[in-house]
This record gives C-alpha cells, sequence and structure tokens, in this order.
C-alpha cells in the first residue's frame, strides 16, 4: 500500500514509518526537514516531500497515488486561534485533500488528552471532557474526522509513548522525565517527583503495531485508546535507575498533591476485541531507563 504520512519525522512517526515499511508498504512523507533523519530519507520505499501541514499544493501532489493518509503531525499554537489554525484547521484541510485525491483510508492521531477528565472504567464510547487547550484542539480534530465522509477514518489516541531511535539516526522521545530521572540518579540528586503519579505506559513500537493493525484493517468511524494494559508509577521508574547504579546517592522525594493511591485506568478491551493486541510498557522500562542512564 502506498501510504501518505505525516510527521514521520517526529518521534512517534519514526517508529510509524519503520513499523510500515517493514510490511512492505511505500510511503511519501510531509517533513518540514526530510533529512532530519538521514537512513529514512535514504530508504527504497520512501519519498520525502519537503513542506509544511498547511502546504495544500504540495500535499495534493503528494497525495497522488496514495491509498492511505496517516497524520501524525501536530501544528502546535500558543493561543486557542493559532492552534486552530496550525492544527485544527491542517487536519480538516489534510481530510479534504485526502478524499479528493482518491484516498481510501485515514487515521487521525488524537490523544488521551482529548478524551480528557479521567473518569473509572474510561472507555472509548465515554464523551470527551478536554482539561486543556491541546486536548481541546484533539477533540475539534476528532469531531471532524469523525463527521466526514467518502473515506474510512479512524483515530488513534495514544497515551504517554516512550522510547529511543527506531532508527539509528532516530530521534528520542520529546519528554524529558525519562532523562531526567536518569540525569539526578547519575548526580546524586534527590529524584523529585509526585506521589502515586503514573501512567499506562507504552513503548512506541508497540503503539506502531497499533497503527498497522488499524491501516490493515476495514475499520470506519472507530476510535482506539493506544496504551498499555498495566499503570506503571513513576516511583517505580525511578526506583529501576537507582537500582541500575548501585553506587548512587540519589534518593526519591515526593510531593503530596492529594493525588489517590487507586489510578483510574484507561480500558484497552477493545483494541484487544478488534485486533488481539496487548501492550505491557513494563517489557521496554529497563531498557528504556538503562539507555537513558547510558549503562
Amino acid at each position: 500500500m502506498q501510504i501518505f504520512l505525516t510527521g514521520g519525522t517526529g518521534f512517534i512517526g519514526h517508529f510509524v514509518a519503520k513499523e510500515f515499511l517493514e510490511r512492505g508498504h511505500s510511503l511519501k512523507i510531509l517533513a518540514r526537514n526530510p533529512g532530519k533523519i538521514p537512513s529514512l530519507a535514504a530508504h527504497k520505499n520512501v519519498e520525502m516531500i519537503h513542506a509544511g501541514l498547511l502546504d495544500s499544493e504540495a500535499i495534493k501532489k503528494g497525495l497522488d497515488g496514495c491509498e492511505a493518509c496517516v497524520h501524525i503531525a501536530l501544528g502546535w499554537g500558543e493561543t486557542p486561534l493559532t492552534m486552530l489554525a496550525n492544527d485544527t484547521t491542517a487536519t480538516v484541510q489534510l481530510l479534504e485533500l485526502a478524499a479528493k485525491n482518491g484516498c481510501e483510508k485515514f487515521i487521525y492521531t488524537s490523544s488521551t488528552a482529548a478524551f480528557g477528565k479521567i473518569r473509572k472504567d474510561a472507555n472509548e464510547n465515554m464523551v470527551c471532557i478536554p482539561q486543556d487547550l491541546y486536548g481541546a484542539t484533539k477533540a475539534a480534530g476528532e469531531a471532524y474526522v469523525l463527521g466526514f465522509s467518502g473515506m474510512k477514518r479512524n483515530i488513534i489516541r495514544p497515551g504517554y509513548t516512550f522510547g529511543h531511535l527506531a532508527f539509528p539516526d532516530g530521534i528520542d522521545q520529546p519528554d524529558r522525565r525519562f532523562f531526567n530521572i536518569a540525569k539526578a540518579v547519575k548526580e546524586n540528586r534527590a529524584v523529585h517527583l509526585t506521589k502515586h503519579d503514573g501512567t499506562q505506559f507504552i513503548h512506541a513500537s508497540q503503539l506502531a503495531k497499533l497503527y498497522a493493525a488499524v491501516l490493515e484493517s476495514e475499520c470506519n468511524e472507530e476510535v482506539f485508546f493506544g496504551l498499555g494494559t498495566e499503570w506503571i508509577s513513576w516511583k517505580s521508574i525511578a526506583e529501576r535507575a537507582i537500582a541500575f547504579c548501585p553506587t548512587t546517592k540519589a534518593v526519591i522525594e515526593e510531593k503530596d498533591k492529594g493525588w489517590g493511591k487507586e489510578p483510574y485506568l484507561f480500558s484497552l478491551e477493545k483494541i484487544d476485541k478488534f485486533f488481539g493486541l496487548k501492550f505491557n510498557g513494563n517489557d521496554f522500562i529497563d531498557e528504556h531507563v538503562k539507555w537513558n542512564l547510558k549503562l
């Protein structure tokens, strides 16, 4: 399948690109910096398109001959209006152009932030209650994707995604919490955390398998959470880092913000039911902690 991919040189995107290529698909990757990952750009089944998310002419040409469009890139803004212009408008334009250029499938990358307020037994059928501008923007994008027609349209809501270097010259995750924990441990400093803070971590290579499953399915108008089944605390991650460095004098200091000990969990029954997928972030946590420690 020929796929038009946005965000393919970003953190999640380059893992998704690798998974698609390993499955025999060919890619047209929209990128502001097409040389960001040289080994990806040089792949025989990759064509780089040097343009931004709002360059309609470049996107229209790039979509020619593509059977699917996978939208991972985020258009950021500092205000509601700039976020609307850079992300929501870009998504709507891409939807229109993909449909007009004959794409049969469209995958939109949202976020658990679109779901927003965490509730017990959270599942994809519950109403979104965004708690910030980013979540509101992603929820708006979801609404446009589901309200569109003419293609099979599906949505993936990733949670906290971690990992490093899908390609040898790839990029690390933008969130620095793993790095900061490792740095504190190596420098014999206190690791400052929020008590009872954690999440259902998913490794980027695991998330990429969900993208491939959705792409290769006949699903339409479905929303899927992309997380691991196990809740993992930041404290346990810091404890692992300290255990890997037995000579460190680092200690863990937690700030109590009144967060409950028992976390509310996202249900992952849907990706299991549809695709037989179950992910456990624990499978990669030790490796990633060691990588940040450079062990």
